[in-house]
């Protein structure tokens, strides 16, 4: 079998950068924020993740000019992770939309914001979880070269949590009927995750599958 190769500094050769496509589905972060005004941001963003536990840190990257959100968490120090379930994908497709800074995307994608515990940038209502985090991190990003390019890493600890109560089943967070929504690449591509199946760490490895 052969393999595709390329390097990506002297491009893909494909018709659409397979990059994002194969890092893939990655879960959205949509972060709310608030200015120093107390004007509200809300935007999605795909390259999302959590990254440890234990304290919980949660990370976004924007990539292209300093986004509101990220200048917004500067001044404030705080952020909401809101969880995208497939029944909000057309909402979270609209606040993805490019206006001027203190337009407020609750408004234009009809969501309800409810009154965060612990930080003063609003959740959404209607998302399945929402983490309430405090900036400990924005980390402009560098090439091999040492060359600091147009992304930034903002890197939050999770202070409180919301998760609606119809998902947890048994004690236990139902990620399948919560359906979340992760982005599989390309301009329009994403996946809802709906089936889990279980696979158990082993122990100890005895040489054999």
């Amino acid at each position: 079998m052969s393999d595709h190769f390329y390097e990506p500094s002297k491009g893909h050769g494909l018709k659409h950068n397979p990059f994002k496509a194969i890092v893939a589905p990655r879960p959205i972060g949509w972060i709310s924020s608030v200015d120093r005004q107390g004007r509200v941001n809300l935007a999605p963003y795909s390259y999302f993740n959590a990254l440890c536990d234990s304290p919980p840190l949660l990370t976004f990257c924007t990539t292209g000019d300093k986004k509101d959100s990220v200048r917004n968490i500067e001044e404030t120090g705080e952020f909401v992770a809101n969880l995208v379930g497939a029944d909000l994908a057309q909402a979270m497709n609209m606040t993805s939309a490019s206006v001027a800074p203190g337009v407020n995307e609750f408004e234009l994608a009809n969501l309800e914001a409810a009154p965060s515990t612990l930080v003063k940038p609003p959740r959404v209502a209607e998302a399945i979880a929402a983490m309430e985090c405090k900036l400990t991190q924005i980390i402009q990003l560098t090439d091999l070269q040492g060359t600091k390019i147009n992304a930034w890493l903002t890197i939050g600890e999770v202070i409180g949590v919301h998760i609606k109560n119809e998902f947890i089943k048994d004690g236990i967070f139902d990620t399948a009927a919560a359906r979340p929504l992760g982005r599989c690449g390309y301009r329009g591509d994403y996946v809802e995750v709906n089936k889990i199946f279980e696979m158990v760490r082993p122990k100890e490895y005895t040489g054999t599958i």
